[in-house]
């Protein structure tokens, strides 16, 4: 059957912070929609988000409205991808998802598209989107390790209050109006601990030996997605009160040697990121500038001079585009490339 030239796509979770981004990067890059279905909880049917200038209405995310779609972006949570997305599939869509429900499923391809995408090739109709940390972090981890082979990497992450969602956003701005008008510490609403001028190391649920759910996605995912189950990653996961862009330090073992000056130079070409390294001139990069790019943005690189082949990397990137709604939006780009959506 002869490629499509367009293709009929529904964002799932469309009114959600992550949905509003997916449908705005579908515009901004022009993706070939033929029809455009946005779906969200049976409550908020009828609605309207506007697409491409025009106003298109909401319905409900139930199986039946999936009937002649081919792609189905997901930003629902992971209860509503675990049941919806198999039947989006039955349906005749490929599912690129954004939940954490299918990521460590073995028949499901972990991609960045700059990092793997010869794995869509296998996929099964369900894509899942990786973890946000994790994705900035193994775009510029990859031409790294292609270079010198990565060891094991130490990350901590500095990650903005909407990797919680709209909620968390919300509730950082509740947060610092309160202590800014009372100047006492606040209930906090939705983070672990007061937020506002705050620096909070808890994100998601505790875990075994100490480590949080969302730092053990880092582990996990960033040996699928880099298709290496040796490299070991120790991480720890912080919220700080920014509105959007997750910062990470990253420390990295090599194996081979490799300088500060050729990782430079090799991050300069690679796919995604914009070198940001003058610190003499302060020039690095902040999760403010992040608001207005899709790269992943890599400064502050240095040798470690503590252990043999050892950099230091400081990492930042849009945690609702590059983070989520982009990465996704370019899986569905790479699938209609490689001619692996199913019409």
């Amino acid at each position: 059957m002869a490629r499509k030239e367009k293709y009929n796509v529904a964002v799932v979770g469309a009114l959600g912070v992550v949905g509003t981004q997916m449908i705005e990067t579908l515009e901004r890059r022009k993706f070939p929609v033929d029809e455009f279905r946005p779906l969200d909880i049976p409550e908020n049917a009828g609605k309207e988000v506007t697409f491409n200038g025009k106003p298109v209405k909401v319905q409900a995310a139930v199986k039946e409205n999936f009937k002649g779609i081919d792609i189905a972006i997901f930003s629902a949570g992971g209860a509503a991808s675990a049941e919806l997305a198999p039947q989006a599939v039955e349906m005749g869509a490929v599912v690129v998802d954004n939940s954490s429900h299918w990521r460590m499923n073995p028949e499901c391809p972990l991609v960045v598209p700059e990092v793997n995408p010869e794995d869509l090739k296998w996929h099964k109709g369900i894509i899942p989107n990786p973890n946000c940390s994790t994705i900035q972090m193994v775009v510029a981890l990859k031409p790294l390790h292609d270079a010198a082979k990565i060891k094991r990497v130490v990350v901590s992450t500095y990650q903005a209050a909407s990797g919680a969602g709209n909620k968390g956003i919300a509730g950082l701005r509740q947060e610092a109006e309160e202590y800014l008008k009372t100047g006492k510490p606040v209930q906090p609403r939705v983070h672990a601990a007061q937020l506002a001028f705050n620096a909070v190391p808890h994100i998601d649920v505790f875990q075994e030996h100490g480590y949080t759910k969302e730092e053990n996605k880092m582990v996990g995912e960033t040996q699928k997605i880099m298709g290496d189950p040796d490299i070991k990653v120790s991480p720890t996961a912080v919220r700080i009160p920014v509105w959007y862009g997750h910062s990470e330090s990253i420390n990295i073992e090599f194996e081979k040697p490799i300088t500060a000056d050729q990782a430079r130079e090799i991050l300069s070409k690679a796919p995604g990121i914009l070198v940001k390294d003058d610190p003499a001139n302060n020039v690095y990069p902040t999760p403010l500038e992040s608001n207005d790019t899709d790269e992943t943005m890599v400064g502050r690189i240095r040798q470690d001079l503590t252990i043999e082949n050892g950099l230091n990397l400081w990492v930042v990137s849009n945690n609702i585009r590059k983070g989520a709604a982009l990465n996704a939006v370019q899986v569905a780009e790479t699938l209609i490339k490689m001619d692996l959506v199913r019409v």
